[in-house]
């Protein structure tokens, strides 16, 4: 099998298989405990992210995005800073109606950016950015909603690390994966956002389905 090939049936293979897993907004780092220690509050920060599915693939999908501007590594502030807000939001018991089925859309939005040959403006994804970690910020909250402050200063010391090292992480190495100019994405990170799009409307389908 040619390696162009191989490589679009492994991206089907890993969203479909993706796709099959529990919905996102299932999981929880402490099994839906309430963490109560510093170290309980960290791993929960820590994990949430990486274990959400549609919070995994928005984070990927901002590496993928910011790779492809010179000032790449300065978009994912705008998701960080939205991101804290939104958790901010939540614990100040604001309402945000449908906030999972936005934080489905915007993985669709950001993947179908990460898609497109063309780059989009960088006014343009730093708002983007920030619209969706708000929103991601604002579900992310929902586990914490309650805790003591030290837990809860811990749970958004590990959102912030966590996220901040894979989005940086995708961006350097998605520069180095790429072996077109900058601003042109390679067919390679182009299925990849493709992925994350697919993931994003499967998310999106299984929450129009649980809240009708």
């Amino acid at each position: 099998m040619p390696a162009s090939r191989l490589f679009k049936f492994r991206v089907l293979a890993l969203t479909l298989g993706l796709a099959a897993a529990t919905p996102a907004f299932a999981h929880h780092a402490m099994g839906g405990m309430m963490p109560s220690t510093f170290a309980q509050g960290l791993l929960s920060g820590l994990g949430h992210p990486v274990i959400g599915l549609d919070h995994l693939a928005a984070l990927v999908g901002v590496g993928l995005v910011s790779s492809r501007f010179t000032r790449g590594l300065v978009l994912p502030t705008f998701w960080m800073i939205a991101m804290a807000a939104g958790v901010g939001l939540h614990l100040a018991s604001a309402d945000i109606p449908y906030a999972e089925l936005l934080v489905a859309v915007s993985v669709v939005i950001i993947g179908m950016a990460a898609t497109i040959r063309t780059t989009l403006p960088f006014a343009l994804i730093a708002l983007l950015f920030a619209a969706g970690g708000a929103v991601h910020g604002y579900a992310l909250g929902e586990s914490i909603v309650g805790a003591e402050s030290t837990p809860l200063v811990a749970y958004l010391i590990g959102l912030v690390a966590i996220q901040t090292a894979l989005t940086t992480g995708i961006t350097l190495a998605a520069r180095r994966l790429s072996k077109t100019p900058i601003s042109a994405p390679s067919l390679q990170l182009r299925l990849a956002g493709l992925a994350i799009t697919l993931i994003g409307a499967t998310v999106t389908i299984l929450s129009l389905t649980a809240t009708a």
